[in-house]
């Protein structure tokens, strides 16, 4: 399904990252899964091998560079579809402690699956983000939230800042156009600070990486249930 290993490796190293044989063979069962599992579930428009490599793996593993994750570090990966950008990140970093949520039960059957055949252990979670994040099981919990999303960065901080302890970070996966400044007045809100804008260059594409800094515990009223998120963004 993935390009031969060479190549593979070959783009691994342009995005200053390194491929194992045991990394390769666990994407490569990851592609096929996906693809073939996409068949009958819609959860990517990417199939084209060079692309699932590029723009699913790559991309989410980049992460790991980017920011400084320690050891052991517990992560929610929020609205994770197809397990973007936490599973091919758990592959890099067998260390870290995955959660992955999502909305969609068809989803989570499917990262139920992908984690047994790629023989990783994950916390799968079926629900809404601003409902799961007001349970004290999940709340504040985390050393880290992500998001790979289309969402503009208020109503993202909003769904994933609660999950994060003081002193954790939320890390949103964002694209080159939207104006991050938008989202700051409801980083503040949530308890965060903008810490840090990576831009960098996906092969023929341009990404950033934004690292909102938890310092202080969300107010108890956030996030909002769903339609207030929708009538008015913070």
């Amino acid at each position: 399904m993935l390009p031969d290993f060479e190549l593979c490796c070959s783009d691994f190293h342009s995005a200053g990252l390194i491929l194992t044989r045991e990394l390769y063979g666990k994407l490569e069962k990851y592609a096929e899964f996906l693809v073939n599992y996409n068949e009958k579930v819609n959860l990517t428009a990417i199939t084209e091998p060079v692309e699932v490599l590029r723009k699913h793996f790559i991309d989410s593993i980049i992460m790991s560079q980017q920011v400084d994750i320690p050891e052991n570090s517990a992560i929610i990966d929020v609205g994770t579809g197809a397990g973007f950008p936490s599973v091919p990140l758990k592959l890099y970093r067998p260390d870290i402690r995955l959660t992955l949520l999502d909305s969609l039960n068809k989803r989570i059957d499917f990262l139920r699956q992908l984690c047994d055949i790629l023989e990783i252990e994950a916390e799968f979670i079926h629900g809404r983000a601003e409902d799961v994040s007001k349970m004290p099981e999940y709340r504040e919990k985390y050393d880290f939230s992500c998001a790979r999303a289309v969402a503009n960065m208020a109503l993202l901080s909003e769904l994933c800042i609660p999950f994060v302890r003081v002193g954790g970070s939320f890390i949103a996966m964002k694209g080159p156009n939207e104006d991050i400044s938008l989202g700051e007045n409801a980083v503040h809100i949530l308890g965060g600070t903008l810490a840090s804008v990576v831009e960098y260059d996906l092969f023929d594409e341009k990404r950033r990486i934004v690292n909102v800094k938890k310092i202080s515990q969300t107010p108890s009223k956030y996030p909002r249930n769903s339609s207030q998120i929708k009538k008015k963004t913070l």
